[in-house]
């Protein structure tokens, strides 16, 4: 049935791409089926090059189906049809040969490799027709590059010839190629680097190359100068230009639609706060307090004006939840000083949320709903206050199971901690969160459990680099002895099934960082670009000196607090994705993501929560959510397929996955993905485990392979995902079974989420 399915599916693409691709194409014209560039030096990227083609072929599915153009050629010629029109506007037209593009492909490919030193480089093509088909092939011939020659500095300004010729930051080296676009860029950034130091009216435009090829054939001796019209000393405009500026006054305005340098004497009697060099004007009550904003400015008055001081303070203030967004523009009062002025647009302070959601698991249907209040200004410092509370249900064999929860947590915008002066606080710019949380669970016919939480959190952000630092988080789980149903006792905790710890009363205070790091460039979205994640913690270290140092007494072999052994352990975690840009419409993403944690000192394991699981719609994805490892453990057939096997966790994961992505029509994206990886034990923590110890001469052949298909609905503002994955090779089976050439039922898994996988 599985291969029937399959076989349709391939017939099917294979029809809808294979009919007549040429049929919308006019007659007396081509389609354009390829585009290919042949260069003979590798200096330029093949994937920089093909930004510079005005013209490229319709896309392709998986690089193998024209699904687009196919959609769009089952139209029909009548547009006033409802089917014809919505074909075509979920397809994409047949991209048609056009000689005036392919020439000015021909310019612009010639004017990139001239701006990289080839100067002489000829561009020729070589274009084929085939029956209603066009290819192209560009042809570079580079011929022998211009390198620079001798560089000098003539600027007379002592502030700029040192930023020019500071040869640890320079983009200039020698023998380098003549790239004009490196050329560009430092004069960037000596601009930017003499605007740091408060030279406003400033910009790279006034600095200019004289460059002279005729004493060296292929070398060029270059001169970075000023524009001529800039040296007249006398000139009042030219004096200006190179004035060292600081900043005066800060002047915020709290008020809709409001233009500070037209519009202030129409406001009807704005209220106004000022300190020292600070003032707020608002036309109603306040609703920011000023020192909210003082600490998210990093324009300082009596500080020398600068574009980072500029891009900080529009990132900060834009922060705040009750700014919709921010202008700041600046005044010259006079040769020496400029006013600042912040134009603050407010937002809807206090929102609300409701969520429905139905759910239906091995024959069983339930429902959840989830309420939520934010109040983004709750204090007028721009705190933001949320509440939120969870309910679900579930309908099991005449018993209703459930879960309640509530969670509050205060976030303020400024780094909370003692003895931390209010100027460093300002600079760091760090959110500060408390939250604490409450959760009931009822599982019939079989345990109740009470989860208590609460903790304190810094996060900030730097560059491309996001920082989220937990002070302390507490985690108290309480099982109540009387709420485990006998059965449920006599048949899994007594039998050794389970990890008995995992249904303890047990207490976790852990102190963790994590971050994350991106090099996506919005304004470059063609760019290869990876990311990562990562992230330490320690749990129970602090409690284990206190009790060493008071000369605590350990009962049954560990220190309790409350009469409840608490956690002690160390635990790391780091995942890395690298995105392949095809072209627009296809990528390929490849990801690993690596964890261990050691439990030592007051515990023999990690707490059940804070452990790693394999398997699901993020991991490996042959297998459901927690159904793979740790090792070659299995399941024990004791356990029917309702009741969780919370043994099949681990102390160390490894995943690795690949995944090509296409875009195949309107909203419908396509993915091919191959994952492999299990978690393991770090040791045998009882009998019942069998088999999932790391060890190194076995994990390899431990490791779980699955391969599959997706189809995605990308939204914009959030990605539907389904995916269905087939085991390749399954560790836990006996050795002849374990490589899935001819898959069951069982080696499958279905997955529903919502965003990308990794």
């Amino acid at each position: 049935m599985k291969v029937r399915f399959g076989l349709l599916l391939i017939y099917s693409m294979l029809l809808i791409t294979s009919c007549n691709v040429a049929k919308h194409v006019p007659e007396g014209e081509y389609l354009l089926e390829k585009v290919k560039i042949t260069t003979d030096v590798n200096d330029i990227s093949k994937d920089e090059l093909l930004e510079y083609i005005r013209q490229a072929p319709n896309t392709k599915v998986f690089g193998l189906f024209r699904m687009q153009l196919g959609i769009y050629n089952l139209a029909g010629k009548d547009t006033t049809k409802w089917i014809n029109r919505t074909l075509k506007k979920i397809g994409d037209e047949p991209v048609i040969y056009n000689p005036l593009q392919t020439a000015f492909s021909i310019k612009q490919l010639q004017l990139l490799y001239k701006n990289k030193g080839f100067i002489h480089a000829q561009i020729d093509t070589n274009i084929v027709f085939k029956g209603k088909k066009s290819t192209i092939e560009y042809i570079v011939k580079s011929n022998k590059p211009f390198l620079l020659g001798n560089y000098n500095v003539n600027l007379t300004d002592n502030t700029l010839f040192q930023i020019a010729t500071d040869t640890s930051r320079t983009l200039i080296r020698p023998e380098m190629l003549f790239d004009t676009d490196v050329f560009n860029a430092e004069r960037e950034r000596i601009a930017s680097r003499y605007r740091q130091l408060g030279h406003y009216n400033f910009n790279k435009d006034f600095l200019i190359y004289n460059a002279d090829s005729s004493l060296n054939k292929n070398k060029v001796a270059v001169t970075l100068d000023l524009r001529t019209a800039l040296k007249e000393k006398n000139n009042p405009a030219n004096i200006k230009i190179f004035n060292k500026y600081k900043i005066r006054n800060i002047i915020y305005y709290n008020i809709n639609d409001f233009n500070p340098a037209t519009d202030f004497q129409n406001t009807s009697k704005p209220d106004t706060i000022i300190f020292n060099h600070f003032t707020l004007i608002e036309q109603k009550k306040q609703s920011i307090n000023i020192d909210a904003l003082i600490q998210n400015t990093f324009i300082n008055p009596g500080a020398v004006y600068s574009d980072a001081a500029v891009e900080r303070t529009y990132s900060a203030l834009n922060s705040l939840g009750p700014v919709k967004y921010v202008n700041i523009t600046f005044r010259e009062v006079d040769e020496e000083n400029l006013d600042c002025s912040i134009v603050i647009v407010p937002s809807k302070n206090v929102s609300l949320s409701t969520e429905l959601e139905a759910t239906y698991t091995d024959r069983f249907w339930g429902g959840a709903f989830n309420l939520g209040i934010i109040d983004r200004n709750v204090f007028g410092g721009a705190e933001t206050l949320s509440l939120e509370g969870r309910g679900a249900l579930e309908w099991q064999s005449n018993v209703l199971a459930q879960e309640w929860g509530a969670q509050v947590g205060l976030k303020f915008p400024s780094f909370l901690m003692p003895f931390i002066n209010s100027e460093t606080r300002r600079n760091l710019h760090a959110n500060t969160e408390y939250n604490t949380s409450y959760v009931y669970q009822f599982r019939p016919g079989e345990f109740t459990t009470i989860n208590l939480g609460g903790g304190i959190k810094y996060q900030w952000q730097r560059n491309r680099y996001r920082h989220s630092f937990d002070l302390a988080d507490l985690s108290y789980v309480y099982f109540p002895p009387d709420k485990f149903s006998e059965e449920f006792r006599q048949n899994y905790l007594k039998t050794g099934l389970y990890n008995k710890y995992n249904y303890e009363d047990h207490f976790i205070l852990r102190m963790g960082y994590s971050g994350s790091y991106s090099n996506f460039n919005a304004n470059r979205p063609m760019r290869n670009y990876r990311t990562s994640r990562y992230s330490f913690e320690s749990a129970g270290n602090l409690l284990y000196g206190i009790n060493n140092l008071l000369g605590s007494q350990k009962e049954e072999g560990s220190y309790r607090l409350f009469n409840i052994r608490y956690a002690q352990y160390l635990r790391g975690e780091f995942n890395t994705t690298y995105t392949q840009i095809i072209d627009k419409n296809n990528r390929f993403v490849s990801h690993l993501g690596v964890g261990i944690g050691v439990p030592y000192g007051n515990a023999d394991a990690i707490p059940y929560e804070r452990r790693f699981y394999s398997g699901g719609a993020n991991s490996v994805r042959g297998w459901s959510e927690s159904t793979l490892g740790p090792g070659v453990y299995s399941t024990p057939d004791s356990l029917n397929t309702r009741t969780r096997d919370y043994n099949q966790v681990g102390d160390i994961k490894l995943d690795l996955n690949m995944e090509y992505r296409t875009k195949m029509f309107w909203v419908l994206e396509g993915a091919l993905f191959l994952d492999a990886g299990n978690i393991w034990t770090i040791k045998e923590y009882f009998p019942e485990q069998k088999g999932g110890v790391f060890k190194l001469n076995t994990f390899m052949n431990q490791i779980a392979i699955a391969y599959g298909a997706g189809l995605r609905l990308d939204f914009s503002f959030f990605i539907f995902r389904l995916d269905l994955g087939a085991r390749l090779f399954d560790p836990v089976r006996i050795r002849r079974e374990q490589w899935r050439v001819k898959p069951d039922w069982s080696d499958f898994a279905f997955h529903l989420a919502i965003g990308y996988p990794f």
